[in-house]
């Protein structure tokens, strides 16, 4: 089985020593194991367990939800039908995100074409007409 330093899962996940230390005190992320030296000591399954808290996180889920969502692994298989409702919810969520970026984009497409027909209405001008 392989193990991770501290220092390769940064490099792995992205995420900051510190966050590591706190998800781990809050419960997000199970007790790391250690070796002889007391050194933190991440398996495989720690490291796929954060690329999944990444993609929680970037996705926008509050801590209090992957809180829950943590939790409800933890406790078995029986749990994943509400799993799926956790993360149906948050789908959602993601969903009118998108969907409230893409509509802002489009103001920003439509001031940036503004600004070139602009450019293109100057530079259609005689050069004394643009002198004024």
């Amino acid at each position: 089985m392989a193990v991770y330093t501290p220092g390769q899962v940064v490099e792995e996940t992205g995420f900051s020593l510190d966050t590591l230390r706190y998800y781990e005190r809050i419960g997000l992320l199970e007790p790391i194991g250690r070796n002889a030296s007391g050194q933190r000591r991440f398996t495989e399954e720690d490291v796929s367990w954060l690329g999944m808290v990444r993609c929680l996180r970037d996705t926008g889920m509050p801590i209090a939800e992957m809180l829950r969502f943590a939790a409800l692994v933890r406790q078995g298989e029986h749990t994943i039908a509400d799993r799926i409702a956790l993360l149906e919810e948050h789908d959602r969520k993601v969903e009118a995100q998108i969907a409230d970026l893409r509509q802002k984009q489009g103001g920003v497409q439509r001031k940036m074409q503004y600004y070139k027909d602009v450019l293109t209405m100057r530079a259609m001008l005689p050069d004394c007409e643009q002198a004024s």
